[in-house]
């Protein structure tokens, strides 16, 4: 990639961010699974809450010495590897991280079309087993400090006492809080249940807006009829209004477009290629706190092809606020206004098939701070 490479420099001269570094990865063996993989890793990486306490994370057991090889020491070694190079862009062949992958999950061993979103979600839950495994373990290096979360997916009793999840740093990038809020419309009782949340997947609809999809996702929701809701106080089967809050947003806000639909009178999925305008700037207001969360746009992995079974994955990533695009082994600097050939498509067979798949927002007061 030496003439990219160059070019690259040359595009942002002077305004090249000092110690930045602008790799990309080589796509060796299955396109297609190989692919999803690495268009998360670029978003991952820019995502620089992430990379330092991952980077740090090396750096410990580094010290340590005696690290046993997993996903997570593959990540970071990866990470490292970047970060430390002599040249400020190039192309690094991931083939450790790659075969630790494909070791740890058996739907990336072989040459079939992988979701981005299936392995972002593998991806994170992995890595979160991992720093919680160690942190049971002894000294919790995965962990900075520990910390006590009152809802989780890991929630358990030991000896009769109740076990609280710790968090991780993972968890503390990209863990929110959902409300589920379901009320008797007899008595009017609401009941409200919490559950954590490391993304979250939007319907769509044509001609919308991520502002648009997040109300749906908010919306009141009538159960009558088969579905009726079992109220405790009324002990008996009630009508009921439900719906769905935000009560904790996460530090990254990742959302994942349902773009692929099961169609069942074709008996298969079909993909969605909605026009759905996203923001640079976004205001989360279905929460539970009185003020707004206000988020900015740092990486988008775009699905590019007309199917759910092919396809190409490629990723748009903010950095020192220059827009880049990643394209495996290929990296060029692309003007802030291309993101929203991403948006998708007003007509159903346009000729664009590059559709927006899974956006990444961070936090702008976790930017202050």
């Amino acid at each position: 990639m030496g003439a990219t490479g160059s070019k690259l420099e040359k595009a942002l001269g002077d305004q090249f961010p000092e110690g930045e570094r602008y790799f990309g990865l080589e796509n060796f063996g299955n396109t297609c699974y190989c692919n999803s993989v690495l268009q998360f890793y670029e978003a991952l990486y820019f995502c620089v809450p992430f990379r330092e306490q991952l980077l740090e994370y090396y750096g410990n057991g580094k010290n340590t010495g005696d690290v046993e090889e997993n996903l997570l020491t593959c990540l970071a070694e990866l990470f490292m590897q970047i970060s430390t190079q002599k040249k400020k862009t190039g192309v690094i062949a991931p083939k450790r991280f790659v075969q630790r992958v494909k070791k740890e999950n058996e739907l990336f061993r072989g040459y079939m079309h992988q979701d981005a979103h299936e392995f972002l979600n593998f991806l994170l839950n992995d890595l979160v087993d991992i720093l919680e495994k160690e942190a049971a373990k002894g000294p919790a290096e995965g962990l900075s400090p520990p910390q006590k979360i009152v809802n989780g997916p890991h929630g358990g009793h030991v000896n009769g006492v109740k076990k609280e999840p710790l968090v991780t740093w993972v968890h503390k990038n990209f863990q929110g809080i959902l409300t589920n809020e379901t009320r008797c419309l007899r008595c009017e009782t609401v009941t409200a249940r919490d559950e954590t949340f490391l993304d979250l997947s939007l319907d769509i609809e044509q001609n919308s807006s991520i502002t648009s999809c997040l109300k749906n996702f908010s919306s009141t929701e009538t159960l009558n009829a088969e579905d009726k809701f079992f109220c405790d106080k009324c002990c008996s089967l009630q009508e009921a209004q439900k719906r769905m809050k935000i009560k904790k947003p996460p530090h990254i806000l990742v959302i994942h477009l349902k773009r692929f639909k099961y169609m069942e009178q074709l008996g298969r999925y079909k993909k969605l290629s909605y026009r759905v305008v996203f923001p640079l700037e976004l205001k989360l207001t279905n929460t539970m706190e009185d003020a707004d969360c206000e988020y900015s746009l740092f990486a988008v992995v775009v699905h590019v092809g007309s199917g759910p079974n092919h396809g190409h994955y490629v990723s748009l990533v903010k950095s020192h606020n220059h827009w880049l695009f990643f394209d495996d082994e290929n990296v060029e600097m692309i003007e802030e206004s291309a993101i929203q050939t991403a948006f998708g498509s007003a007509q159903e067979y346009a000729s664009n098939t590059d559709h927006g798949y899974i956006l990444f927002y961070e936090s702008l007061a976790n930017n202050s701070s």
